[in-house]
């Protein structure tokens, strides 16, 4: 998967759409006020997270569970998500897998996850072996060696290297995004899900369809 830029993630994958190309979706005007207030939050360990500025829905993303059964974002509908997109031979996604964990562990339950999808090409044994090895207990297991759900979100402009990161409110729309790896245990981190969280329950999300 060398056309995934791993070490290089601030680096655009050739092809890819820029980001202000992406469609947009007018239901989705309600997760840009709500990323409007949690602008000033963005800041010390994430201070590279976007919030976004125009209203974006996510493309369908379709992956597979650890029994290798088909998911889709629309599974998670009403609850926050982190999605984060990695692979074993990612130094900065090998890196920042522990603080998602620990991110996981503190804040997730059924108003917030973390949904890291693994792209690993050659099956799930080494990304399994790997998630073991360094304790990670946490997070649930999600996989997608076609790596569709990159070559999705690069068509929209949020697939230019990995890691790629993703905070999306309660019906599918973009709140943040952040392209390279971040401490997600921090307390910058948690503050922002957890203000996310809050602002999205209260009234100020988007439209649904």
């Amino acid at each position: 998967m060398n056309r995934l830029h791993g070490n290089a993630p601030a680096v655009q994958t050739a092809g890819a759409v820029p980001a202000a190309a992406a469609a947009t979706d007018q239901a989705c005007k309600g997760a840009v006020e709500a990323a409007a207030s949690l602008k000033g939050l963005a800041k010390g360990e994430i201070a590279a997270m976007a919030v976004a500025t125009e209203p974006r829905r996510l493309p369908p993303l379709t992956f597979a569970d650890a029994e290798g059964k088909p998911v889709s974002l629309a599974d998670f509908k009403g609850r926050l998500l982190l999605v984060n997109l990695w692979a074993t031979w990612c130094v900065p996604c090998r890196k920042e897998m522990p603080s998602l964990d620990r991110l996981q562990g503190t804040l997730g339950g059924p108003d917030f996850q973390v949904v890291a999808i693994n792209l690993d090409t050659k099956g799930p044994e080494k990304p399994r072996a790997f998630l073991s090895e360094i304790g990670v207990s946490h997070l649930a297991f999600f996989t997608d060696p076609a790596t569709k759900t990159f070559q999705a979100l690069r068509g929209v402009g949020r697939g230019v290297g990995l890691p790629t990161t993703l905070i999306v409110d309660r019906s599918g729309c973009e709140l943040a995004y952040l392209a390279g790896p971040a401490e997600w245990a921090s307390e910058e981190a948690q503050a922002f899900v957890k203000a996310a969280a809050e602002v999205t329950r209260s009234g100020v999300v988007s439209r649904p369809n």
